[in-house]
């Protein structure tokens, strides 16, 4: 005996499974921005640590070696940042397909259609409002950009460059021979 029919139209389908899809891209994004805040915090903490030991112990090197340890944690966070930043072009996808199965006519808005969390980050409140309008999918060019951008973002270098530039100057300047740092030792 076969199964009847499956009585769901496909389309009903596509939209139920581009739900569950971009609420689960969505999901893995905020997972990403837990584990960018523990290596932030863990960058911090050595980072700190090694320039208060350096003055501590009085050994500079450890003062180069706050800006190793916070440039490989800046790494580390540019790297996550770049596969959560993955997640977006999916998403908008999923927005573009969703606008275009549930688009609806409503007044004082136009037509609207949800999801729209990737499209509307961008929205700063100036200029005309564009939130309504139809969802762009993002092309090769801007998603090449967006690869790079990790490393630009001042809540991806921050505070990474701050250890970094610390140690690094602190370093530069016992190894040049500052005088306020003569008590130091390699």
């Amino acid at each position: 005996m076969s199964e009847p029919p499956d009585p769901t139209p496909r389309q009903d389908r596509l939209r139920e499974d581009l739900n569950r899809e971009y609420y689960a891209a969505l999901g893995a994004v905020s997972e990403y921005d837990g584990r960018l805040m523990v290596i932030k915090g863990w960058s911090v903490t050595l980072s700190l640590a090694a320039l208060g030991l350096g003055f501590q112990q009085q050994h500079y090197a450890l003062f180069g070696l706050a800006a190793v340890t916070a440039l490989g944690f800046w790494f580390l966070d540019v790297l996550l940042k770049g596969y959560q930043m993955r997640y977006y072009a999916r998403m908008r996808d999923i927005e573009v397909a969703t606008y275009r199965l549930n688009a609806v006519e409503l007044e004082g808005l136009g037509l609207v259609s949800a999801p729209r969390i990737d499209m509307s980050w961008d929205y700063k409140g100036e200029g005309r409002d564009w939130r309504t309008d139809a969802p762009v999918r993002r092309d090769a060019k801007e998603l090449r950009y967006m690869h790079h951008l990790p490393y630009l973002m001042p809540h991806v270098f921050l505070p990474h460059v701050v250890a970094v530039v610390l140690g690094t100057g602190l370093f530069l300047a016992a190894v040049l021979g500052a005088s306020w740092l003569d008590g130091l030792a390699p």
